[in-house]
C-alpha cells in the first residue's frame, strides 16, 4: 500500500492562515498555537452553504462520499485559464457513472505561491459542471484553489451553484496529483465538522494498493 499526501502545507505564508505561539513549552510546560484560519485556505472542501442561502452545512456533510474509490482524470499540463469542457474527457467521458469520484490532474499545484495560480486557474466550464450532474457524479476534486474563475463572479456562482444544486462533492487546493501511477485510487478528504460550516480545510491523501 502507497500512502500520497494530496495536501498543500499550511502555515503563515499560506493566503488566510494565521498561526501565532499560545503557550511555550520553556513557560508553560507544553507547547500550543492558535490557529486562525480561512474557512477554504490551501487544500479544501466547499460546503453547499458556501454558494446557497439554503444549503447544507459542513457538519450535515455525509462522510461515506468523502471516502471511497476516484478515477484521474489526467488534463495535465493545464494551460492558463483554460476551460475545461467535457471533450476534455476524451474516451474516459463514456465509463464515468452516478457515485463516481473524479480527481482532476492539472499539475496547476507546481504554481502555487505565484500570482497565476490563483488569478490564471484552469476552471470546470458550466457545461462541464451541468454535464457532471446529469451523470450524477458524487465528488470533484481540483488543483486549482476554485472550480471556477475567482475573478468573474457570475462564473464562480454559475458553477458553484450548479455543482452544489446536482449534489457534486467539491474538494479543491489539491496538490500532487502527478505523483499517482494508477488512473483509479482510494480518495480520503475529511472536513473539520464544523457547525453550520461553509467549508473547511482538509488532509486529502490518494492510496494506491
Amino acid at each position: 500500500m502507497k500512502v500520497i499526501d494530496l495536501s498543500l502545507p499550511v502555515n503563515n505564508d499560506m493566503p488566510g492562515v494565521d498561526i501565532s505561539v499560545a503557550k511555550r513549552l520553556e513557560v508553560e510546560g507544553w507547547n500550543a498555537t492558535t490557529l486562525n484560519l480561512y474557512s477554504h485556505c490551501g487544500t479544501h472542501m466547499d460546503a453547499p452553504r458556501h454558494f446557497l442561502g439554503d444549503g447544507a452545512t459542513l457538519d450535515q456533510q455525509g462522510l461515506s462520499v468523502c471516502v471511497g474509490e476516484a478515477i484521474v482524470v489526467n488534463l495535465a499540463p493545464a494551460t492558463p485559464k483554460q476551460l475545461i469542457e467535457v471533450a476534455d474527457l476524451g474516451e474516459l467521458a463514456e465509463s464515468i457513472s452516478p457515485g463516481d469520484r473524479l480527481l482532476f490532474r492539472t499539475d496547476w499545484h507546481k504554481r502555487y505561491g505565484s500570482p497565476e495560480y490563483r488569478n490564471e486557474l484552469p476552471r470546470i466550464s458550466l457545461d462541464l459542471a451541468t454535464w457532471l450532474v446529469d451523470r450524477r457524479v458524487a465528488m470533484i476534486g481540483v488543483e486549482p484553489p476554485s472550480v471556477a474563475d475567482v475573478n468573474n463572479a457570475r462564473e464562480l456562482t454559475d458553477v458553484h451553484q450548479t455543482l452544489f444544486r446536482g449534489n457534486v462533492l467539491i474538494v479543491e487546493g489539491l496538490a500532487h496529483l502527478d505523483q499517482l501511477t494508477q488512473s483509479r485510487v482510494e480518495f480520503i478528504a475529511l472536513p473539520m465538522k464544523i457547525s453550520g460550516g461553509d467549508g473547511s480545510p482538509v488532509r486529502a491523501i490518494a492510496i494506491e494498493r
